[in-house]
């Protein structure tokens, strides 16, 4: 057994891998808790396809295209929130419309970048973690240390605002800045995820860890700190059956999280589907 979990780590690229499976994990769950108790899944799907078309026009000008994708994600943002300010529109329908176009956009400026270069993006649509160079592992680790040092400084007011807008507005919190904040740290999660997952499988990271959390404890801070420990354990279990098994490390990494999720469904001591009535109360 333990030669067997040796036994990847003498390659570098499984270590670079297993750091960047680390960081992701832990990054992806801890700000995916604020997606998930302000019910904004689809506004992490929305930014996250929305990062294509900034990596391929970054990337058709010789530009760092890392920049680009944070760039077009937080464009995104901007762009939902005045289809909602200036319009009957609703949030969640300015979302799709806003994800769609973007995403749309982004596919066909790759297809285009495609046909004269031999050179494949689709990388990050699915991830491809066992690819990444240590420059790579050191922007992430960059981002995540900032990301991470932003929620703990602002935790109290992020958490006032995620669970009571106005009441915070009439406190005098800034929240549209606060609003706008979580946007940027969403972006750059998603940013610093999209080569370990992809930007489709991204959102699983963001939101499943987080989930599962929620179903076993209940105060903001204890679903983050669970939910890292989630999501750090699924990033290394499913490099290692990606490994062992030559599975992808994307998906196999999201199904790992995902089959925790469905464990903590149907036997949460709370809320498990399989778990006596009685017990839960």
């Amino acid at each position: 057994m333990l030669q067997a979990l040796i036994e990847p780590l003498q390659y570098g690229f499984m270590q670079r891998s297993l750091v960047i499976a680390i960081l992701v994990g832990l990054l992806c769950a801890v700000v995916g808790s604020y997606l998930m108790v302000q019910r904004l899944a689809l506004l992490g799907d929305a930014i996250s396809h929305s990062v294509l078309p900034g990596l391929a026009i970054a990337f058709m000008l010789g530009a760092n295209i890392y920049i680009g994708a944070f760039i077009a994600g937080v464009l995104s943002t901007m762009v939902i929130a005045w289809i909602r300010t200036r319009s009957p529109i609703k949030e969640d329908a300015a979302m799709g419309i806003v994800f769609s176009a973007f995403f749309a956009l982004g596919i066909t400026l790759i297809t285009v970048i495609q046909k004269d270069n031999k050179i494949d993006l689709n990388h990050f649509l699915f991830g491809n973690i066992l690819g990444v160079t240590i420059d790579e592992v050191r922007d992430t680790a960059i981002i995540a240390t900032v990301v991470l040092i932003v929620v703990f400084l602002l935790y109290k007011e992020l958490l006032f605002y995620t669970f009571d807008p106005l009441g915070a507005q009439a406190a005098g919190l800034p929240v549209n800045r606060l609003n706008f904040g979580l946007m940027l740290l969403i972006a750059l999660t998603i940013v610093a995820s999209m080569k370990a997952v992809g930007v489709i499988l991204v959102l699983s990271l963001l939101i499943t860890p987080g989930a599962t959390a929620y179903l076993l404890v209940k105060r903001l801070h204890k679903v983050m700190i669970l939910g890292a420990v989630i999501g750090v354990i699924s990033s290394i279990s499913g490099m290692y059956l990606s490994y062992f098994y030559n599975l992808p490390s994307g998906p196999a990494i999201v199904l790992v999280v995902s089959g925790l999720f469905l464990l903590a469904l149907l036997f949460s001591p709370k809320h498990g589907v399989l778990i006596p009535t009685v017990n839960q109360k």
